[in-house]
């Protein structure tokens, strides 16, 4: 029997064809394809920068580096999250504070950020988890009133909508990342989004060594190659290549559709799970538009479902166990009684757009089956 997956990407044959003529141009590094990718990004977002990098952890790194976050700083931030969010606080010596989640959504609380400001504070990290949007306004409002910066961690979030409003557009600063699994896919990639030009132009020069004109720059197709260059600072190779973008690209136009698709197996999913008195169905708030990045279900009965889950052919996960149960962050201050409390009910069932009616049914009738007290 085959087991259905947690995630899967969406690819058609019009992905292939769009690396296929990355590979026969012979230029395959960060080029005019990445460019038009960035810019095609920035418009869809309504965002005036876009900076691609070769992953969200690279883009959550540098994003935190324009900011001036260092040494002495702390950062409030969920621990209810995949570990490059905290990891890249890390980076860059400052101190990641973990404050805790609303229950219903599992995005970071806004009354208990304010709680956890200190004089050191400097920036919040709100993670768009699962693509349903944080509370911005309460956010915005906390963070605004004391000086205190805000990055939106939209890896969950592509196409998700606050009020209206793209996630990815109502902070400082914003990250998104195309991950094999995510909702827009590069393979791997990432993205760091601005309205700040200065912030752009570093990004730009940080993702590329430090050095201020990257190859395709120096490059003008038929005429010469420019080979000097500067190199300004110490910077990384963190930028996203031609052949990653062309698959962006796709994906982008097809972007809408996906998440459409999201949102009916979402819709069937909710609908067949509603009269069962053992689970909770995800909370989409009113005011948001959500990704719907990943579809995950609260129970007290996690460890036996997805084993019974496991030997109906249905794949099943636990996003995320919390960061301050790692070693390596344990020595941070993590008073979060919500997130601890949550994250031991959290299942994460399969969706993916290519999700067909036979799969749909198989993990209904898996969920459905189960006796939790058998």
């Amino acid at each position: 029997m085959e087991t259905i997956p947690v995630f899967k990407p969406s690819i058609t044959e019009e992905e292939v064809q769009a690396v296929r003529e990355v590979l026969l141009s012979g230029w395959l590094g960060l080029g005019p394809k990445t460019k038009e990718f960035e810019e095609r990004f920035a418009q869809f977002l309504g965002v005036k920068y876009a900076v691609a990098m070769n992953s969200c952890t690279a883009a959550l790194h540098l994003a935190i580096k324009v900011l001036g976050i260092g040494p002495g700083d702390e950062v409030i931030t969920p621990s209810l999250t995949f570990v490059s969010t905290n990891h890249a606080i890390l980076f860059e010596g400052a101190t990641p504070v973990f404050a805790d989640i609303d229950p219903d959504t599992l995005t970071i609380d806004p009354d208990d950020v304010a709680q956890k400001i200190t004089p050191r504070t400097r920036l919040i990290i709100c993670m768009h988890y699962g693509g349903h949007p944080c509370d911005m306004d309460e956010l915005l409002t906390v963070a605004r009133s004391r000086r205190i910066l805000i990055l939106e961690d939209a890896a969950h979030a592509c196409g998700a909508k606050y009020k209206g409003r793209p996630a990815g557009t109502l902070g400082d600063i914003a990250c998104f990342s195309f991950h094999a699994v995510k909702n827009l896919t590069t393979g791997e990639g990432g993205m760091v989004v601005t309205n700040d030009e200065e912030k752009a132009e570093r990004l730009r020069k940080l993702r590329w060594c430090g050095i201020n004109k990257d190859t395709w720059k120096r490059s003008e197709v038929g005429k010469h190659y420019s080979w000097y260059y500067e190199v300004e600072e110490l910077g990384y190779k963190y930028h996203m290549n031609d052949i990653a973008a062309a698959i962006g690209l796709v994906q982008l136009r097809r972007l809408e559709d996906l998440n459409r698709k999201r949102r009916q197996i979402v819709s069937i999913y909710n609908a067949a799970f509603r009269d069962l008195d053992w689970l909770r169905t995800p909370v989409e708030k009113s005011y948001v538009e959500s990704a719907h990045h990943n579809y995950v279900i609260k129970t007290s009965f996690r460890d036996p479902l997805i084993t019974h889950l496991q030997n109906c052919g249905v794949s099943a996960s636990v996003h995320y166990i919390p960061n301050h149960y790692y070693e390596m962050y344990r020595d941070y201050c993590a008073d979060v009684p919500v997130t601890e409390f949550v994250w031991k009910k959290l299942v994460t069932l399969p969706l993916y757009p290519d999700m067909t009616n036979a799969d749909i049914d198989t993990v209904v009738n898996a969920v459905t089956s189960f006796r939790p007290n058998q």
